[in-house]
């Protein structure tokens, strides 16, 4: 269980330091910043190289949505959820740890603004409401859940499950970035929020109670649609 949960932790803190990261550093920089598109790359860049890295010692969760959906399809023990729980929000604030301590070495730091985190209303990129973002939530991480349920399954080509899951998180962020800035993942929102100005705290509630009910839901429909759940 230690090595389960350090690689949840190894996991996430790249998830977080890799996706957060890249918006927070490279996304808005004048000519050659990487935009939306970019920190979309990003972030299931970084699923896929952690998937294959430690994926075989843990799973390879890195998202408590993940870990409590696993857990509903009946593929992941419940008595390990908390712990895994723990290891990745554990690991998401270490990366904001790192990450903070980056930008609050550039010149002229005032603070570290948004800092990636989610939100709706005034925090929402494009000023999306909060009913437009619990849906978005919601969806975006069903149909992550069924992606990852589908591509690990039994009957889905064996050894591409990294490549799907992690371009199946491009996707998600391509379509849900404008609107929360992409959650799908509560210990990433939490990391960040920690540190983030605006009212990022105030609204983590939404992100963890959205992407939970996704996943649950994305849970219970894989096991309609799959013959062998």
């Amino acid at each position: 269980m230690t090595k389960k949960l350090l690689a949840e932790f190894i996991g996430t803190f790249w998830l977080v330091l890799g996706g957060c990261g890249s918006a927070v550093l490279a996304a808005g920089v004048a000519d050659v910043g990487i935009g939306w598109l970019g920190v979309s790359l990003a972030f299931g860049l970084t699923v896929l190289t952690m998937a294959f890295a430690v994926g075989h010692i843990s799973g390879g969760h890195f998202n408590p949505a993940v870990s409590l959906g696993l857990m509903i399809a009946g593929r992941f023990d419940a008595k390990d959820l908390i712990p895994y729980w723990v290891a990745q929000v554990i690991g998401a604030t270490a990366a904001a740890v790192v990450l903070y301590i980056i930008v609050s070495g550039g010149a002229g730091f005032s603070g570290v603004g948004g800092f990636a985190s989610n939100g709706y209303g005034e925090a929402s990129p494009q000023g999306y409401g909060l009913t437009a973002a619990l849906v978005t939530e919601v969806v975006m991480t069903a149909m992550f859940l069924i992606i990852i349920l589908g591509a690990t399954s039994a009957g889905a080509p064996s050894g591409f499950a990294p490549i799907a899951i992690g371009l199946g998180l491009v996707l998600i962020h391509l379509i849900s970035i404008p609107v929360t800035n992409t959650s799908v993942n509560p210990a990433r929102s939490t990391g960040v929020a920690l540190f983030a100005d605006g009212p990022a705290l105030a609204q983590l509630w939404l992100f963890w109670l959205a992407p939970l009910a996704g996943a649950a839901l994305g849970a219970l429909i894989w096991k309609v649609l799959s013959p062998e759940d």
